[in-house]
């Protein structure tokens, strides 16, 4: 398959506000990006099973009632379930990012431990800081990890905003996830080294967690936006990159759906 017949699913709808620059980062990558309603996946008038990547994008589903992500994956799950346990067993992938992470970490597709699916294991809490955090951050990636969307990177600077993206779980679980190495990104330094508390863990995160995958690692979620650092004029730094010579072509965000657009390429 070529990139050109990579058809990736944006669901919209509901307070999420990030399909243009999800949409956006597909077609960068040679994908087919379709930005599809959640009514419309709900009353069958597109299906899931007809795309190879599904993304949960960033915003404010249904406005984070009962909490961010809440009620966006309790309609997913009692609608469209089935659908959606075919579309993964099946080999393709699914990203979810900041709501969509919660999104996942609700639906139980994330990390999924112990073959489970659709049953919640981790979730995002509200951060120590009380307040809604919008920054820059840095993070390593697993070299370790099985997920798909962070190969070859090894540290990795993107933009966040959230209220809700402390990342807790019971300690076992915590030590699953560990062991198997489903942690896929932690916020660092910006030497790559580990994190110092706020700022450089923006949320408190427990083991200054930013992105976990499933048992599979293709399926992924993520607070921090790649979707947001496509272009170097994104960084709050590109003038003096640019001063020293050192601009580069894209964001560091292309990658994650580099990896993505190219696993499907190879794989169906």
């Amino acid at each position: 398959m070529t990139a050109d017949n990579v058809k990736a699913l944006v669901i919209t709808g509901f307070g999420l506000n990030c399909e243009k620059e999800t949409s956006a980062a597909f077609e960068m990558c040679g994908a087919k990006a379709y930005q599809v309603h959640l009514n419309d996946l709900l009353a069958g008038k597109d299906n899931i099973n007809n795309y190879h990547i599904l993304a949960f994008i960033g915003g404010f589903s249904f406005g984070d009632h009962i909490g961010s992500g809440t009620v966006f994956a309790n309609k997913v799950k009692f609608k469209l379930k089935e659908d959606l346990a075919k579309f993964i067993d099946s080999g393709k992938l699914v990203i979810g990012i900041c709501n969509g992470f919660q999104t996942l970490t609700r639906l139980g597709l994330a990390p999924a431990l112990f073959g489970k699916q659709f049953e919640q294991q981790v979730a995002l809490a509200h951060n120590d800081s009380g307040v809604f955090r919008d920054d820059w951050i840095n993070m390593v990636a697993n070299a370790a990890s099985k997920c798909v969307f962070t190969k070859g990177i090894k540290t990795i600077r993107m933009p966040i905003r959230h209220g809700e993206g402390k990342f807790v779980a019971d300690p076992e679980i915590i030590e699953e996830i560990e062991k198997n190495n489903q942690v896929v990104l932690r916020y660092a330094a910006a030497d790559g080294s580990k994190a110092n508390g706020f700022p450089e863990n923006p949320n408190g995160s427990i083991n200054d967690i930013a992105g976990i995958c499933d048992t599979t690692g293709r399926v992924f979620g993520l607070m921090p936006h790649p979707e947001a650092f496509l272009s170097p004029f994104n960084a709050p730094d590109w003038q003096k990159q640019q001063m020293e010579g050192k601009l580069p072509e894209f964001g560091e965000g292309k990658a994650i759906f580099e990896n993505a657009v190219r696993y499907i390429t190879e794989n169906f």
